[in-house]
Parts: C-alpha cells; structure tokens; sequence
C-alpha cells in the first residue's frame, strides 16, 4: 500500500512562521496608516470629546503596533530555528 506523502513538521512550521509574518506585515501596514491618520486628525481643532477618542484611536493603534513587532520578533526566531 502506498504510503501518503507529508510534509515534514519543520517544513509545515516554516510554510506556517512564513505565512503568519506576511500576516504580521499587512497588518503593520494597516496599523500605520491608522497612526498616521490620527496623528493628522488630532492636529486638527477638535472639541474635548472628539480630542479625547483621537487620542484613544492613536494609544490604541500604538499598542496594537508594539505587540505587532513582539509577534514579528518572535516569527523571526522561530523562523531561524
């Protein structure tokens, strides 16, 4: 009986790593352009509520981009194992 082919556990966890970091650099791209549309907006005369979710919107999108990089640091090393 033929055996079915598989993929090999580090060639599956590299097509995967290789996968999630195109994932991690669209979504990068996208979280720029969201930092850079609310630096813009937040220059703008805005009323105290309006300032307060620009502010929100810019904080929110920072940290959405810190964790980005943390998961992008660590597709990286797995990449290199």
């Amino acid at each position: 009986m033929p055996r079915k082919r598989t993929v090999q556990p580090k060639a599956k966890l590299q097509v995967e790593v290789a996968q999630l970091r195109t994932l991690a650099h669209d979504l990068s791209n996208a979280l720029e352009a969201i930092l850079q549309a609310s630096y813009l907006v937040s220059r703008g005369k805005l009323d105290a509520d309006t300032k307060r979710w620009a502010q929100l919107i810019e904080t929110s999108s920072q940290e959405a981009a810190r964790i980005n990089r943390e998961i992008r640091k660590s597709l990286r090393a797995l990449g290199e194992e």
